[in-house]
């Protein structure tokens, strides 16, 4: 059986920086539900050496989350933190509904025209505020934008390893 090549574990937010003397750190959510860090009873943090650290409180101010991690109850524990990520298990992630994906899921998918021409792999995904764009690397090493709306992405197939698109007019160079 192949390893599978799924992360095992799913980023939450990323540390931006103290909050305060007490211990809070403030947190730039990266998820589309920011209510989960209040049933969270524990975070993984880093990226490499990860730890689990328990989660004592939870706020939410403007359009970011304070956290309140155990063990981090100064703000010189909390400034050693700053630019982390905050990870959970793939197995506490919220659970999709049908046709929803993780965006992690669409990297290295063959994409190929409704015509059948190969356009590339995709790279990365950039999130915009209207819709995300699939950075696609294409061959001579160009990369190549796609919007994800409905009218370009026809088809995404995980199965088969497979984006179809439908090229607009002045989508490539």
């Amino acid at each position: 059986m192949e390893p599978s090549t799924e992360p095992r574990f799913l980023v939450i937010g990323k540390v931006l920086r103290a909050h305060g003397v007490r211990g809070e750190i403030r947190v730039l959510p990266h998820t589309d539900e920011p209510q989960r860090f209040t049933w969270l009873k524990e975070v993984y943090v880093g990226e490499r050496d990860l730890k689990p650290v328990a989660v004592e409180g939870v706020r939410f101010h403007q359009d970011l989350v304070l956290l309140k991690l155990a063990g981090y109850d100064f703000r010189d524990e909390t400034d050693a933190l700053k630019g982390e990520l905050l990870l959970v298990p793939m197995a506490d992630a919220i659970p999709l509904e049908e046709g929803e994906y993780f965006l992690f899921q669409l990297l290295g998918l063959a994409v190929v025209t409704d015509e059948g021409q190969y356009l590339g792999q995709v790279q990365d995904v950039i999130e915009t505020g209207a819709n995300n764009v699939f950075v696609v690397k294409g061959e001579g090493g160009k990369d190549i934008l796609l919007p994800d709306i409905k009218d370009v992405v026809t088809e995404i197939d995980f199965e088969n390893g497979r984006l179809t698109v439908h090229i607009l007019p002045g989508l490539l160079p």
